[in-house]
This record gives C-alpha cells, structure tokens and sequence, in this order.
C-alpha cells in the first residue's frame, strides 16, 4: 500500500451514540464588592460566592446552530462532592446517533451552581462537533475558556501540552510507562499553576478516541451504500506505482470512496514474543539456582515492601513482578508477599509453576485472610487451592462462621468441570446410588428429605451401571468434613446452599453428599426446619393474595397460625433457622402481624424452649440475599473491631434467604427515628421515656447515653464504608436501650434511588442528641470513629477479599460491576493515605455530613410522601 493512503470512517456508518466527558473546571471569581452585597444581596447566597470549591454540576445537549433548536435533551453530570478542585471525570452519553450529526451539531455546555433554594446558570459553552478545519469528528481533548457574566463563550485552548496529549492518546507518542507516570504529574502541576485572570475559567472536556479519524459525509451522498464496511482505505492516484503495476495482476478494490478492502493486524492481540523471550530467558533454569543466594539493596527491599503492602486485587505491572520473582527466594520468610509471587508466576509454564509449588513448602505460613484470597476466581490452579484450603483448616468454628457465607459462594464458583486432574487425591470422589427411575438419591435419606432435596430442581445424573461418580472440590470437601461436626455450622451451610442452588447441578451434588454425612439427628432437624418454612412461606402467600383491608389479613394471619403453625410446632420442636440455638416450641398468635407493604410481609412470634418470646419477620417476593450479605459484612467488622477492644454496641441482627425470593429477618424492639421525631420532638425525650435519670445532664442514664454515641459512631463508619443508600428516617431504627442502628440494605456501593446521596448519613438530629457539636458526646462521637476508622483501614485486606469471593454472586449491587463494586469499597479505605491523613479525611466527612441541607429536604419529602400514602 502507498505510504500516501488514508484509512477514515465515514460518520453516517456509526450508528453509536455520541458521549462527552466532562473532565474538571479550574479558574476562581472575582469577590463581591461591598455595594454589590447591599444592592443585590441574592448574590451573596451563590455558592461560588462562599467558598471555593462550590458544588456544581454540568449539562450537555446538542444543538442545531443554523436552525436554532435543540436536537437532544439535556444530559446531566452526577454529584460530586468538591474537595480540593472541581472535577467530574465522568462521560455523558448523549441521546443522539453519530450518524444524525451534521455539520451544525453543536455541543451546548451549561455549568450549574446552588443558591439558597435553586439551581443557577453558572455559564454556558458552545463547540461544534465536527472539526470546522477538516470535518472530522472530535477527537481528545479540549479546553473551553470562558469570562464569568459574559454572553455564551466557545473559545478552544490550543496550546501545546494539549496538542502533545492528545498525539500520545491517539498513539502518536510512543508510551514509555516509567517516563509517562513522570511527564504526566509534571504536566498536572504545570496545568494547576497555570495562572488564570479573576474571573476566568477554563473547562476541560474530552471527546471519544477511536482509532480512526471519522469524517463528516451528508446522509443524501449516493457514494456511500448501505453495506459499505466501517473501515475505508483511500489510495490516491499515482502515475509512478499505477505504471509499474500494469504488467502485474491487479485486485479491484472498487473506487476510491467504495473501497471493501480491509487490513487487519493480526498479532494486535498475541503476546510481545520479545516480552516473553525475555521473560523466559530471565526466569530459565540457570538464572533460578543464581537467585536463591540474591538479596535486594535498601532501595529495592524498600520498592518490595512497597509492593507487598498492596492491597488485594492491585494489578502489578510488569516490571513489580519481575522483581517479586527475582528476589523470590529473599521473600520465602514474608507471608504476606506468597499472594503477590503468585500474582508474578505464570501457573500455565510448567518450569514456573513447580518451582513455586515447592517454593509455597517452604514460604511463611500465610494469614487467613490471605488464604481466602487465594480461593478467589482468579486462582484456579489445583495445588493452590489445596494449600489455601489447608491454611482454613487451622481456623476456628467462630471464624470459619464469619467467613461462611463467602466460602459457599467460592464454592458456587467452582465446578468439577474446572478441574483437568481428576485423578488428583485431593479431589473426592462421592458415590451416589442410582435408582430405577435414573434419579439420584443420597443413601439412607428419610422421605422427608429426599422430597425436600427434590424441590431443589435437580436433574438427572450421568452413570455407568448402579452408580455414579460426584467429583468435589478439595474447598467443598474440607467445608462438609468441617460442618457437620458443628450443628450451628451444617444449618447455615445448608441454607446458604439452599439458596445458591436452584438449576446448578454441582451444588445439588455437594448439598447430597453433606446431607448423607450428617448425622441422623442433624439431618431430622434440617427436615423439621424445612417443613417450618414451607409453612411459613404458605401462610405468608395467603395472606398477601388477600385482597382486602388490614385487619382483615391479621385475622387470616391469626387463624393460620393456629391452625397450621401451632400443630406442626407443638408436635415437633423446631431449632429456627435463622438461629439454631433458639428452639421454637410454640407460637404466639396475639403477637402476630401483617406489616403494610404490598409484599405484606409477616411478623411471627414464637414461644421458645427456655419461655422466651423471639420474633422474626419472613417475608416472600424479595431477594434478601443482599441484605445477609451486608448484614454478615457488619458482624464481621463487629467481631473486628471487638478484637481491638472496641465494643460499638452494634447491632448486626440476623438475616438468612431460605430461597431466591423469601428469607427470615430477625426482629429487634425498636422504633424508626421519623416515628421518634413525630411522637417524641426529639431523640432525648425517647431516650427519657425509657431510662430516665434526673441526675444526668441530659436526663437519661449514662449507660443508655454510652450506647447511643458508640453505636451512631460505629454504623457511620460502617454505612459509610459500605456505601449503603437510601438512608431516610424510616430506615433509622434506634432501640430503647439507646443503641442505633439501619435496616434495608437494597442500595449498597454507592447506588441511591435519590439524587445527590451524602458519603455520610448523620442526621442534625443525632448531633441534637448528643448536646450539641460542643458537647463532650460528640467529642467522644468523633473519637470512635476515628478508632473504628482506623481498625478498619487496618483489617481491609480481609474484607476486600471476602467482596472479591462475592464477585460471581447473583447480588444485584454486586452483579451490576463487579470489579466497580470492589473499587468503589477499596476507595473508601483511602489506603494511599497516611493514619492522620485519614482521619482528617473522616472529620471532613463528618463535618460535610453535620452542613448538609439538601439529605434534610429529602427527609422531608420522604415524609410527606408517606403521609400521602398512608
């Protein structure tokens, strides 16, 4: 091909939307005069008027500018709360098509900010679309200069850092990573100095970057046919090569503008075959027996201890680890660096693979949380698992309890067809007897049972003869070897799997193999609890099929509590699922309730083996398999944060999913704070009505006190961690003992129904309670969750392992980005920050939260929306 061609993309054959981003906005406003805050004192409640880093948010629409009219809806920018500059980083999908673009497209900018109660026009922008020098499409970066107060500005910064960062992002520039990350901090702060003139700004937008220049071609052109393919190659003509090439055949490509040739690269995907002989060459053989006697300098033992100190799921680039493997030998008595040399091997050669198999002999014995890494998704190498698995066996019943719910999932994730060694001895092989029919029953199961394990959707199972072979995972063995020693154990692993395995024939077989090795007595009481919630799960149907009002459902509630519950409870005593050492004997029907949702759940009171009253709440139609999640994230912090001494008072109540859509909540005494506020005008008048004390400042005894600070700081920094959502008063509960605490967990990692979600949720309210922001309560507020905070950050690596387990399960928040999901919860630890750093971070977080009008105005609204709906 003649070094003269051009290869473009035509715009009316991108039938794909068109998006923005809108990167940051620098520059400052000229201060009021002191005669503008008197004649117009509407300015002074501008935001931009009070601080520096006011709140704002961006809209984007394209225009017609020949027309006049608008061709999209506007699109607008998320919140962002501002800390040390405006930036969004955030692209904005347009809703309009490459292709319905002309040459008068363009891009309206609108730059919002707050007054007292509206949102006002900061500034507004026009660029076209289309290159006005070439009518190609956009491409990178750009910046839009503007004058606060003047008419609308399109001005483009054209400078030369623009220029040579878009020739690096378009692969003009070769990219040299050590180099890059210098030039590009160096270019950062060169951009941040720039000085701008008061009152004017500088918006930084970016267009997308697709390989190929897209030029501009009107819809009527009758060159351009509907098949023509999206990549071009357009030769022009030359005398020179056209005479040397008549003696030669010739392949018609067609005309220049219809040409249908494409060239591929055919190695854009393979692996740098110079990369690899150079990681081959340095990882040989002979370069192995000269590293076991290598120690690193001060300067690289400093990078190493560097690189060890990642938290889980950091990607390490090449250069970290070639260096974790050379100074492999060195590391082999740190235990933290096993998970990063397995990060630097390459498990699929073979020289590689057994060197570090007997390396892990040798190495440190590794921590839990370490281990749990190890049997995540990314680890699928037999050996590695096994040595993982071997580590959980050091751990206790109380941790491996903690741990249960996202090892269950590891075993979700795994299956027998993953495994090529079957042969291996740490595989077991599960012996399953066959009957006529072709279905497969585990031996010496009651009826009760088999028809329960029937429920599950299993399907038939391939076999030879009498028998069929199960293959489990060395992780699914250890976990039924473990369990079935320990009742409160096999229940949850029961209903954990229960609720993971409909249609998934793996784990019907491993539920098969745990049942015929329980006990006869385990086995009797699984049974029992399986016939409860079946009961339960009617009753709850019934009563929401009932069309009717209120008082009528509690009346069909009352009657089949007594006559299907009572019965069944009253000939068999049954251990609660939800709690395993809570017999139930009878229930309580007078306690009994229908609480008013159109899934009308149901709130049921049992009466207990040792005459104690326990209620939970059973509900069918909601998948509460994201609340146990998170529920089981905070007994986990709970039992953390008690292993440094540090007692929140938290209240982690139980939560099991008995299915895909039905579950069991425990039920804890308690009132909401939006009731609270109705009936009482105050948190402490509620505190007072229940523990009061005359001689206490606040009237309300001291430990009462004690555990509504402990626990308002400990579920702040768990909720705020935890990225936990649609935080109105109605999902505030405060019990009368003081203790504060949420429900509902239906929004996690960030997600809201409502716009503009603080971090943090801290109501004036609590503030109120405690005596004021003066008072030595919020003092002590602040102090616990700055210690919480710290154990926390302390303890991240377990917890971002246990998420990284959950990254193959059907949680919607979760299911939605999963690698997002993990990010989104390792920002909020603020790892690359210093222990004072990161408490000065949860003070600014605490004092944004105690400042905030706009989650006040939410509340209520919320309220008065349920007014309306009551």
């Amino acid at each position: 091909m003649p070094s003269q061609s051009v290869t473009f993309v035509v715009s009316q054959e991108l039938n794909i939307p068109l998006k923005i981003k809108i990167s940051s906005l620098h520059g400052t406003k000229k201060l009021l005069q002191p005669s503008q805050r008197f004649t117009h004192p509407e300015l002074t409640q501008r935001t931009s008027n009070m601080r520096l880093n006011s709140d704002m948010f961006v809209s984007v629409q394209v225009f017609d500018r020949e027309r006049n009219r608008a061709l999209t809806t506007p699109v607008h920018t998320q919140y962002v709360p501002f800390k040390t500059g405006r930036v969004w980083n955030q692209w904005l999908t347009l809703p309009i098509y490459i292709n319905q673009l002309d040459r008068n497209s363009t891009l309206q900018i609108t730059i919002w900010e707050y007054d007292a109660a509206n949102c006002i026009e900061f500034a507004t922008l026009k660029t076209p679309v289309f290159s006005d020098a070439d009518c190609t499409l956009k491409r990178g970066r750009e910046a839009l200069h503007f004058e606060y107060g003047a008419p609308e500005s399109s001005r483009v910064e054209g400078d030369a850092i623009q220029g040579l960062l878009n020739k690096y992002d378009q692969g003009g520039i070769k990219a040299i990573d050590w180099l890059d990350s210098l030039t590009f901090k160096k270019l950062e702060s060169m951009q941040r100095e720039a000085d701008l003139p008061k009152g004017t700004f500088r918006l930084n937008i970016e267009f997308p970057l697709f390989e190929l220049p897209v030029v501009y071609t009107e819809a009527t052109n009758t060159n351009v046919q509907k098949n023509i393919p999206t990549l071009n190659n357009f030769e022009p003509p030359s005398e020179t090569i056209e005479s040397k090439m008549d003696s030669q055949a010739k392949i018609s490509v067609g005309s220049p503008r219809q040409s249908t040739l494409k060239f591929y690269d055919l190695d854009q995907y393979n692996v740098d075959v110079i990369e690899e002989k150079f990681r081959r060459l340095e990882r040989s053989s002979k370069s192995s027996n000269l590293d076991r006697e290598l120690k690193p300098d001060a300067k690289k033992r400093d990078i190493l201890n560097h690189i060890i100190a990642y938290p889980p799921c950091t990607s390490l680039t090449p250069h970290e680890k070639g260096l974790v493997w050379k100074y492999r030998y060195y590391l082999v008595n740190n235990k933290k660096a096993l998970t990063k040399l397995l990060q630097s091997t390459n498990l699929a050669e073979e020289n590689e693979r057994k060197e570090v198999l007997d390396l892990m002999d040798l190495w440190a014995e590794i921590d839990i949380d370490d281990a749990i890494e190890l049997l995540g998704p990314v680890y699928k190498n037999l050996s590695v698992r096994s040595y993982a698995v071997n580590r959980l066996k050091k751990a206790s019943d109380t941790e491996l309890e903690l741990y249960l719910l996202q090892l269950v999932q590891a075993v979700c994730f795994e299956s027998s067809s993953t495994w090529s060694d079957k042969s291996n001895s740490a595989f077991t092989i599960v012996h399953m007897d066959q009957s006529k029919n072709g279905n497969c029953t585990p031996k010496s199961l009651t009826p009760h049972m088999t028809a329960s394990l029937d429920s599950l959707d299993r399907s038939d199972v391939e076999s030879n003869g009498a028998e069929s072979s199960i293959v489990i995972s060395p992780l699914a063995e250890f976990l039924i070897r473990r369990v079935v020693n320990n009742t409160r154990l096999s229940n949850y692993f029961y209903w954990f799997l229960k609720s993971e395995s409909k249609g998934t024939q793996y784990l019907v077989h491993i539920l098969d193999s745990f049942l015929v090795r329980l006990s006869q007595e385990s086995r009797g009481q699984i049974e029992d609890q399986v016939q409860l919630v079946n009961l339960l799960k009617e009753c709850c149907c019934e009563v929401k099929q009932l069309k009717d009002t209120t008082p009528k459902k509690h009346e069909l509630l009352h009657y089949l509590m007594l006559s299907k519950v009572r019965p069944f409870l009253r000939a068999t005593n049954v251990a609660l699922p939800l709690d395993p050492e809570v017999v139930a004997v009878d229930v309580v029907p007078e306690d009994c309730k229908v609480f008013k949702s159109s899934l009308s759940p149901l709130k049921i009171t049992f009466k207990t083996k040792d005459a104690r009253k326990y209620s939970l709440m059973f509900k069918v139609g909601d998948d509460l398999r994201q609340d146990q999640f998170v529920v089981q994230i905070i007994t986990l912090m709970n039992a953390l944060l008690k292993n440094e001494n540090v007692d929140l008072k938290l209240t982690p109540y139980r939560i099991l999913a008995t299915g895909h859509n039905e579950g069991a909540i425990e039920f804890i005494p308690n009132d909401t704070m939006a009731n609270i506020l109705s009936k009482h005008h105050g948190i402490l008048p509620f505190l007072k009505s229940n523990f009061p004390d005359r001689g206490e400042p606040l009237g309300v005894q001291d430990w009462v006190m004690d555990n509504f600070v402990k626990s308002c700081a400990g579920y702040c920094v768990i909720t705020y961690i935890l990225g936990v959502g649609d935080r109105h008063l109605d999902n505030l509960l405060i019990a009368p003992d003081g203790r504060f605490f949420h429900a509902d967990f239906g929004y996690i990692l960030g997600r809201d129904p409502k716009p503009f979600p603080p971090l943090m949720k801290l109501p004036p309210q609590i503030i109120e309670a405690f005596g004021g922001a003066e008072s030595n309560n919020y003092n002590k507020f602040r102090s616990y969750c700055f210690v919480a905070y710290s154990i926390l950050r302390r303890n991240a690596g377990l917890i971002l392992n246990l998420f990284e387990l959950m990254k193959t399960s059907d949680i919607p928040d979760i299911q939605m980005d999963p690698d997002g999901a993990i990010l989104k919860v390792k920002e909020k630890f603020c790892l690359n920050m210093s222990e004072e750093q990161a408490t000065v971070h949860f003070q600014n977080l605490i004092n944004a939260s105690v400042n905030a009008l706009l989650p006040l105005v939410i509340d209520h609204l919320h309220n008065l929306a349920q007014y309306w709906r009551s």
